[in-house]
């Protein structure tokens, strides 16, 4: 793979989690194509000592708030990127050799909303190092995943696919559409809703090929229901929008769990009560891989 002509700045958000952190750069340090640089947009006060050489520069922003700014952090982190591709991956993603290079690609050849593969790694996956065969035989495609293309690109019809663990698009295509939606406070929609503006301002989206990353295991709640409240928030505004609800998977779980009352033709959600601290314990699952 070419890509060397793409400038490329990766971006990440991190609170916490600097093991993570630092197997990405590791990552990041075996790319077949370097990217220009690495923008690391933390959500601490502090930044985490000792961090290795991703074999790019590497550029340092510092966005507080709480909840965790996400649209904020992200947008801060794009603002600050020179590339003309901007490449988002999550803390928890460890890049295959090839991610910046099919990317980079990807965007040589369309202009574009561009998808990689994520597969989830079980506890302990990466606990001999980071082998991309091993992660490879080790990492499970996401359920509600479509397959990704063997070579180059496919077209996704539906622009919401994008998840925000691993995606790339243009920096134009990105200031064009303002970035994301600060409004969305805490966890949970503003990236669906960049996804359906991207697609109404005519930009197509992409699976591509050879840009895997492997999501490093934790524990997740299922349901969320540590988000609950941010869910409920970021779905009607998100529904205020655009006219359709999203999320509509975890609306479904808190629905059967006797929380809201909603369907997808509602107009609207209504709280039926909030989870109580024992639930959102019980929903913990330590060895689950998909939330």
């Amino acid at each position: 793979m070419s890509g060397s002509d793409v400038p490329v700045s990766v971006l990440t958000l991190v609170r916490g989690r600097a093991d993570r952190l630092r197997h990405l750069l590791h990552g990041l340090a075996r790319q077949t194509a370097r990217p220009r640089e690495l923008v690391i947009a933390w959500m601490q006060p502090e930044q985490a000592p000792d961090l290795p050489d991703p074999g790019c520069p590497v550029r340092h922003l510092h966005v507080p708030g709480e909840p965790m700014p996400l649209a904020a952090a992200r947008n801060r982190a794009a603002e600050a990127a020179t590339g003309d591709l901007l490449v988002f991956l999550d803390v928890d993603c460890i890049p295959s050799p090839t991610l910046v290079a099919a990317y980079a690609d990807a965007a040589r050849a369309e202009r574009g909303l561009f998808l990689g593969e994520v597969l989830y790694l079980p506890p302990g996956a990466i606990a001999g190092g980071i082998d991309p065969a091993t992660l490879d035989r080790l990492g499970l495609a996401h359920p509600a995943r479509p397959p990704v293309p063997e070579a180059g690109l496919r077209r996704e019809p539906d622009a919401e696919q994008l998840w925000g663990l691993s995606f790339a698009l243009p920096t134009a295509a990105w200031r064009a559409v303002g970035g994301m939606d600060e409004t969305y406070v805490g966890y949970g929609g503003e990236e669906t809703d960049l996804a359906a503006r991207l697609a109404e301002s005519g930009l197509p989206t992409f699976w591509v090929a050879d840009a895997r990353a492997y999501h490093q295991h934790h524990p997740v709640h299922v349901p969320p229901l540590q988000h609950f409240s941010a869910i409920l928030a970021n779905a009607a505004r998100f529904h205020a929008r655009h006219g359709r609800w999203c999320m509509t998977y975890w609306l479904d779980q808190f629905r059967a769990a006797g929380l809201i009352a909603w369907d997808e033709t509602a107009p609207a959600i209504r709280l039926l009560r909030h989870p109580d601290a024992d639930e959102i314990a019980a929903a913990l699952r330590p060895d689950a891989l998909f939330s």
